[in-house]
C-alpha cells in the first residue's frame, strides 16, 4: 500500500497530507498546545494549500483574541471512555466484547482522529473515516457494513462519554448519509434434509475406533444437542452438568436447562431428542457436576464435516457455523407450528428478532388457508334492496 503523501506550509507549522487510497488532501497544525486537523475537502493540492492557509491563520487569530481554549483529544476520551466502560459493564458485558472496542480503537478509530481535538470532530469528519475505512480493502474486499457500523457504534460511545464530561458540547451527527433501507441477512441454517445429512456423517464418524473417537462422539452429541435445544455457541461452551436435569412434561422425557450466557441466568426446554445425547455425554465423561459437557472446542470438527459435506456455505454464500445449528432449531420450530412467542421465550431471544431474521424465509409459516381466501358470489344474486330516487315531498293536505 502506497504511503501517506505529505507537504510542509508556513515554515512547517502546517501540513498537507493525503491518505493513501484517499482523493481528498488533509491538514493539520498545533495551535493553543493541541495538535489539531481537518480535511480540506480538495482533490488539487494547490487549492488544499490555500484552504489549510487560511484554515491555520483562522485559528491563530481565534487564539490570539482568547476565543480558542485548549481542549481534550479523541485519544484522550477513548482512554478514559475504555477504562470506565470495562468497570461498570464487569459482570454484565463479555470480556470479548470490551476486548472488541479496545481493538477498534487501537486499529482504526485511534489512528485516523488520535489527536483531533473533540470539538472538531465533524459529521464530515466522520463521512471521512468511512470513506478511508471503505477503502482499506482486505483479500480485495472493503470491511463489511456490519464491521463499520460496529465501529461507528463504538465512536459515538467514546463520544457520548465525552460529552458527559464536558469536553464536548455537542454530538456530531453520526447518521450514514444516502443511506436506503438495508437488506435483511436470513441466518444461515440446515435444512432438514441437510440436518439428516449433518447427523448421520457425525454418527459414523463417532463409531471410528481411532484417536479422536472421543472428540468425534462429542461432536455427534453436541449436533444434536444443539438442534434440539437453540443454545448459543457461547451458552453450550459454558454448561456444566449441575445446569441440565432431566424433566417431563407431555408424557416425555426432556431437558430442563439453567442457561448462562450474554443475557444472565436464563431457562431453556429441550426438544426430547437431547435426552438421549445429554446421557451418553454424562456416560462418556462421567466426572464430577462442575465438569462442562463440551470441554473442548469442537469449532474445527464441526468445520471439518461441513466441508465434506460441502455444507459450509448456502445457496446465498452465508457460511454455516455452530451459530447455525441454533438458527436450524428455531426454524424448524417455526416450521412445526409453534408458537413464536414461547420459542422466543425459550431461545431468550423477542419476537421481533425471530420474525425479521428467521420466520420471513420460512415457507410453512404462510397459512395459505388463510391467505387465498375468495369471496364466493352466486350468479344470480342481486341485492335484496335497490335504492331509489328521492320521493317528493308530498303537498301539504288542505283542511
Amino acid at each position: 500500500m502506497a504511503e501517506t503523501v505529505r507537504h510542509a506550509l508556513m515554515d512547517g507549522r502546517v501540513q498537507v497530507y493525503r491518505r493513501a487510497g484517499s482523493p481528498l488532501w488533509q491538514c493539520s497544525c498545533s495551535v493553543a498546545g493541541r495538535q489539531r486537523r481537518r480535511t480540506t475537502g480538495e482533490e488539487s493540492l494547490a487549492r488544499a494549500k490555500d484552504v489549510a492557509q487560511d484554515w491555520y491563520l483562522g485559528l491563530l487569530g481565534k487564539y490570539r483574541a482568547g476565543e480558542l481554549r485548549a481542549g481534550k483529544t479523541f485519544a484522550e476520551a477513548a482512554d478514559r471512555f475504555i477504562d470506565e466502560f470495562e468497570v461498570i459493564t464487569r459482570g454484565e458485558r463479555s470480556p470479548i466484547y470490551v476486548n472488541g472496542h479496545r481493538a477498534r480503537i487501537a486499529n482504526h478509530l485511534g489512528p485516523f482522529f488520535g489527536g483531533t481535538v473533540l470539538s472538531d470532530i465533524t459529521a464530515g469528519m466522520v463521512q471521512d473515516y468511512r470513506i478511508h475505512r471503505m477503502r482499506q480493502l482486505r483479500d480485495g474486499k472493503p470491511p463489511s457494513a456490519s464491521t463499520l457500523h460496529q465501529e461507528i457504534v463504538c465512536l459515538r460511545q467514546v463520544l457520548k462519554s465525552a460529552n458527559r464530561r464536558r469536553w464536548l458540547e455537542h454530538l456530531p451527527d453520526l447518521s450514514t448519509p444516502f443511506r436506503r433501507s438495508t437488506k435483511i441477512a436470513h441466518r444461515a441454517w440446515l435444512a432438514p434434509d441437510d440436518y439428516k445429512r449433518l447427523y448421520n456423517e457425525t454418527r459414523t464418524r463417532a463409531r471410528d475406533e481411532d484417536g479422536k473417537a472421543r472428540t468425534a462422539k462429542d461432536l455427534h452429541d453436541y449436533v444434536l444437542l444443539m438442534v434440539n435445544t437453540g443454545l448459543r455457541p457461547d451458552e453450550a461452551a459454558k454448561l456444566e452438568f449441575r445446569d441440565v436435569a432431566i424433566g417431563q412434561e407431555g408424557g416425555q422425557q426432556l431437558l430442563e436447562i439453567a442457561v448462562r450466557g450474554k443475557r444472565g441466568v436464563g431457562w431453556c426446554k429441550s426438544m426430547p431428542g437431547a435426552v438421549v445425547p445429554f446421557q451418553r455425554l454424562q456416560d462418556r465423561h462421567d466426572g464430577p457436576s462442575t465438569d462442562r459437557l463440551f470441554p473442548d472446542s469442537l469449532r474445527n470438527p464441526l468445520n471439518a464435516a461441513l466441508n465434506f459435506l460441502d455444507l459450509k456455505f448456502d445457496r446465498e454464500g452465508r457460511r454455516r457455523t455452530a451459530y447455525s445449528l441454533r438458527h436450524t432449531y428455531i426454524s424448524m420450530r417455526l416450521i412445526e407450528g409453534a408458537d413464536i412467542y414461547q420459542v422466543a421465550k425459550n431461545c431468550r431471544t423477542s419476537v421481533e428478532m425471530i420474525e425479521t431474521f428467521y420466520a420471513a424465509h420460512i415457507k410453512d409459516v404462510i397459512d395459505a388457508g388463510a391467505v387465498n381466501v375468495r369471496k364466493v358470489r352466486g350468479a344470480t344474486e342481486k341485492p335484496a334492496h335497490r335504492p331509489t330516487r328521492k320521493a317528493r315531498r308530498p303537498a301539504p293536505s288542505r283542511l
